[in-house]
C-alpha cells in the first residue's frame, strides 16, 4: 500500500480516515514549512433554482462550485 499522491485535503482525509499513519511510520518525513496556505473566503447566498444552476454547470465542466466560481471571479479581476 503506497501513501496517496495528491493535494486534495478531501482525498486525504478519507485515506486517513482509514488507514492507521503507523503503518506508514518508514514512509513519512517531517515538514517544517506551511504545506496547505490559508486563503481568504467569501460566502455568497443563492436561491435553490441558482445553486442547482451552478452545480449542473460545474457539473458539466468536470469541476466543482467552488472551482467554477473561482475561474469566474479570476476571469473578471484579470479582464
Amino acid at each position: 500500500m503506497k501513501l496517496p499522491e495528491t493535494d486534495s485535503i478531501r482525498e486525504l482525509a478519507e485515506f486517513w480516515d482509514t488507514h492507521d499513519v503507523a503503518d506508514f511510520a518508514d514512509e513519512l518525513v517531517e515538514v517544517r514549512e506551511r504545506v496547505f496556505a490559508r486563503r481568504g473566503a467569501v460566502t455568497v447566498a443563492l436561491s435553490a433554482g441558482e445553486l442547482k444552476t451552478l452545480r449542473d454547470l460545474a457539473a458539466s465542466q468536470g469541476v466543482d462550485e467552488a472551482a467554477l466560481i473561482r475561474s469566474w471571479v479570476q476571469e473578471k479581476l484579470h479582464h
